[in-house]
């Protein structure tokens, strides 16, 4: 990771605002590559005045950013404020959106243990908190389960490794975005923020698993991640997860599957196509941070045969899947359930407790 310097270039950010981005949705002009770059670098630095922050924010968000602007943004971002740490397995690199989720259980803990039991390395990443939702992510559910959250980046690594599973710390690991906190807050929208942090590969992976609204949303990520400079990604699947996070919703689900130089190839699954009959409210609890550690533990520890089981097993199979350790989703849901019977599952949640 580099500081930002003390100098710039010609565009600081009211002058974006006013002669390319802050014109309208409509009218608005996008920004160069290195119109954008220079745009985070004066923000990572601390340089804009808050409302000029705010409303350049907010034109972004009106005319809606290019993949180009969004690259630029990422590659500041991993320059400039990322610290990464790479494990010596190449784990598959699970970056849901980060202001969380507050009305279905969050079950991606409970599939990345399952996915690392059977051989797949998953790494997860977060912050506490988030806005706009500020609402329940993976490390909530890593503190309700005893799992240590508050690491530094060498420190997930190690966990990796030790493990199969690791956790990331969005201020560990990204403090120049973690400053950012309470501006972000003070919005009380989403920004182009909340995108770029999700792709910021602590890592190192070569495989990322997300999620998306819609899908010409994951179309942007991906043609993001074909033009940045910083991200090495050869391989990307995102799919329509629960309340946009990387649960896969019951019944039919969108998948986007992105290989590097190749085109994005989008299709659907569907639940009841692997035996799986529930609907989404299914998958609703009260204290989303609570009850999901609760279900996690009690699904790994083999004591749960219903909609929660199923959802872990097959979420634990499309991380399998993404990685290429499987060729199909029924080969990985075999695997996933021999895990999860065989005690493999719970052996790796006590290895991270012990970590």
């Amino acid at each position: 990771m580099t500081q930002p310097s003390d100098t710039f270039g010609e565009w600081p950010l009211k002058r974006l605002l006013t002669e390319v981005v802050g014109s309208g949705p409509k009218s608005a002009d996008d920004m160069t590559r290195e119109q954008a770059r220079e745009a985070l670098r004066r923000i990572l630095a601390g340089e804009p005045e808050e409302t000029t922050l705010g409303a350049f924010w907010l034109a972004n968000r009106w005319k809606r950013n290019t993949p180009e602007e969004l690259a630029a943004y990422a590659d500041v971002m991993r320059e400039e404020s990322v610290l990464t740490a790479a494990p010596e397995c190449d784990p598959v690199d699970c970056g849901a959106n980060y202001d969380g989720k507050h009305t279905s259980a969050l079950l991606g803990v409970g599939a990345g243990v399952v996915a690392a039991a059977a051989g797949t390395p998953v790494v997860v990443h977060s912050g506490d908190g988030v806005p706009t939702q500020k609402e329940t992510a993976y490390k909530h559910v890593l503190d309700e389960l005893g799992v240590r959250t508050d690491l530094e980046p060498g420190a997930s690594a190690e966990m990796v490794d030790e493990t199969g599973f690791g956790f990331y710390y969005q201020p560990a690991f990204n403090p120049g975005i973690d400053d950012l906190f309470e501006r972000r807050d003070e919005m009380g929208v989403r920004t182009f923020v909340n995108t770029i942090e999700t792709v910021a590969n602590p890592a190192e992976a070569d495989v990322h698993l997300g999620s998306f609204y819609h899908l010409a949303f994951a179309k942007k990520l991906t043609d993001l991640m074909a033009e940045s400079e910083e991200l090495e990604f050869s391989r990307a699947i995102f799919f329509q997860g629960m309340e946009g996070y990387d649960d896969i919703r019951p019944g039919y689900t969108k998948v986007a599957e992105w290989n590097a130089g190749e085109e994005l190839v989008d299709y659907e699954i569907e639940t009841a196509e692997y035996g799986m009959e529930m609907e989404s409210e299914d998958l609703a609890v009260d204290d989303v941070a609570a009850d999901s550690a609760a279900i996690t533990e009690d699904v790994l520890a083999g004591e749960r045969d219903d909609q929660f089981a199923d959802a872990v097993a097959l979420n634990g199979a499309f991380r399998m899947y993404a990685r290429r350790d499987v060729d199909s989703l029924e080969a990985g849901l075999e695997r996933a359930r021999e895990a999860i019977a065989d005690g493999s599952a719970q052996a790796v949640l006590e290895e991270l407790r012990e970590f």
